[in-house]
């Protein structure tokens, strides 16, 4: 069996012996993979740094056909993860992988998805913004994840009846039915946030393809990417590992 070529981004890496790597890879045409990489961390071996968490970097792997891990034979780094000066920009590099392992399932390629994930880490690698920008990026991220995987939150009418929302001071959010709701529907419903209408735009903004970036107030964003890191959890059934430490207020930085 030949070795089939992928850009891949590298997830997790788990050590095997001395010298060897579980290797979680979320690849462009073959999506999510766990592959062997023996002799990863030998000196002068064929991966040369390309299995370094967040890595994007071109593989070769040889694919097995009844289960198990497949084998990796080579990896060349095309672009490593690099770690600046801002916190918050390395948690949304490791929270981008996280959302990439925990809502795709195996051999199942998702190559838009993954373009946008590419794009993000490219962007947070070695931040030199303002940490107050990184949040925007995020939830733009999560809201594309879902909408590409049918996991879109409703926000233009009510997700249980269809009809109408209020369209008065906030509007209930109900993270069980997976979207906004009527005034009539919210009574009696647990488990439902209030957005506020720039709130409400940054979601709706988010889940809508090819729109152009839009500045919206800080809190805005802080406030729906609240919300939506509670509905992630809700979707998924557990809370996601770095997604309480995003939650913690960002600083910006001064040179």
């Amino acid at each position: 069996m030949a070795a089939e070529k992928t850009l891949a981004i590298v997830l997790r890496t788990i050590a095997f012996g001395e010298t060897s790597s579980i290797v979680t890879l979320c690849c462009r045409e073959f999506g999510k993979l766990r592959a062997l990489a023996k002799g990863a961390w030998r000196p002068k071996s064929s991966f040369d740094g390309g299995l370094d968490l967040l890595s994007i970097s071109q593989v070769l792997v040889l694919r097995r056909a009844s289960g198990g891990l497949d084998l990796l034979t080579e990896a060349a780094l095309e672009h490593r993860f690099r770690v600046g000066g801002s916190l918050p920009a390395v948690l949304g590099g490791l929270h981008v992988a996280e959302l990439l392992d925990a809502f795709t399932a195996d051999a199942d390629p998702h190559p838009e998805l993954f373009d946008v994930a590419h794009t993000t880490l490219r962007r947070l690698s070695d931040w030199r913004g303002d940490d107050r920008a990184v949040p925007a990026i995020l939830l733009r991220f999560e809201l594309t994840l879902l909408r590409l995987l049918g996991h879109a939150p409703e926000t233009g009418q009510c997700v249980e009846c269809g009809g109408p929302l209020d369209g008065v001071g906030r509007t209930p959010f109900g993270l069980l039915e997976g979207g906004t709701l009527c005034g009539g529907c919210r009574r009696g419903r647990s488990a439902v946030a209030m957005l506020s209408a720039e709130a409400l735009a940054a979601v709706r903004h988010g889940v809508t393809p090819g729109t152009p970036t839009i500045e919206l107030p800080a809190r805005a964003i802080a406030e729906a990417r609240s919300v939506i890191t509670s509905y992630v959890a809700h979707v998924l059934g557990r809370p996601t590992r770095v997604a309480a430490r995003l939650r913690r207020p960002t600083r910006r930085r001064t040179s």
